[in-house]
């Protein structure tokens, strides 16, 4: 089984169709991908200075491109991901000045002095992340997934801390194992890249970091031909989805609820309107980020309210 990863020096900051793939996979075949965490694995201590450590934007590095043999413009990549592994024992989360969902951005402007800087490691074994030995409250179960991950615009190339119709950085937590991500191809071999692995999150990721992790994440990519879509889905064992990011927070809601309408539509047979009074009734939401430079909102449709194929 190939694996994939590019090393320290030579991570991926933006997802765009300029730069030389590290590797060419073919359709139907299960790779593996190493990736940092999105600090590059630079920090092994809480005193550590996160704003030494790191320099805007080089942060959130990936693996890839990646070249999918016979991609086209037009066409759906689905990334089936089977397994994502930790590669070392403890996960980071931080405070970073100016960066989060309850304080001043360089979005949004306010007089306030930046919050301070803090950096947390978390200790992970059997499955648990332990938040904090000085709180007495339960471990955290180890819930990988993916918090970036996306193929090439055609002409843009977006930076790896920001999502879009493309995927990039959306940290939905259904980018996990056992589910299959689809994403548009807008150049040949689509480009895919990598990356932001944590290994728990909540809805949000409110102070703009989760559980921030190195892995060894196995896939497998499919080509569905001539069928495009204008922006990412999953699909797991129990919901189909679709992936808005825009701002405001709405607009990313918007995009998610017409996508999973229009995939209803034309996948299902379920007349659009319809389709929309029923998402109403059962569909669910999820609030992926409200700290990147767009936010991103997943729709969720129970897949026991699709319509029975007859036998």
């Amino acid at each position: 089984m190939q694996t994939i990863a590019n090393g320290p020096g030579n991570w991926a900051y933006v997802i765009g169709p300029y730069r030389e793939p590290v590797a060419t996979v073919q359709p139907g075949e299960t790779f593996a991908v190493e990736t940092a965490d999105a600090f590059e694995n630079r920090i092994d201590s809480p005193d550590a200075d996160i704003t030494k450590l790191i320099v805007m934007p080089f942060v959130n590095p990936l693996a890839g491109p990646i070249y999918v043999d016979g991609a086209e413009k037009g066409d759906t990549l689905a990334v089936t991901i089977h397994s994502i592994d930790v590669t070392r024992d403890y996960g980071v989360s931080a405070l970073i000045p100016e960066f989060g969902g309850l304080c001043g951005t360089v979005f949004t402007r306010t007089l306030n002095p930046p919050l301070p800087p803090r950096v947390m490691l978390h200790p992970i074994s059997d499955g648990e992340v332990t938040f904090s030995e000085q709180l007495d409250i339960p471990t955290i179960p180890y819930e990988p997934f993916y918090g970036t991950i996306g193929t090439a615009p055609e002409l843009e190339a977006v930076s790896s801390l920001s999502p879009g119709f493309h995927g990039g950085n959306m940290d939905a937590a259904d980018v996990a194992p056992g589910n299959t991500v689809h994403l548009p191809v807008n150049v040949p071999g689509a480009m895919l890249h990598v990356g932001d692995g944590h290994a728990a999150q909540g809805d949000a990721e409110v102070c703009g970091v989760a559980t921030e992790i190195p892995t060894r994440g196995v896939f497998t990519v499919d080509l569905i031909k001539g069928r495009p879509i204008a922006t990412p889905r999953v699909e797991s064992d129990d919901f189909i989805m679709t992936i808005g990011s825009a701002r405001p927070m709405e607009d990313a809601a918007r995009i998610a609820f017409y996508e999973l309408v229009m995939w209803l539509e034309a996948d299902y047979g379920i007349e659009r309107l319809m389709a929309y009074q029923l998402c109403s009734q059962v569909a669910r939401v999820r609030l992926a980020n409200m700290v990147d430079i767009l936010y991103s909102v997943v729709a969720k449709f129970p897949r026991r309210y699709l319509p029975r194929v007859a036998a």
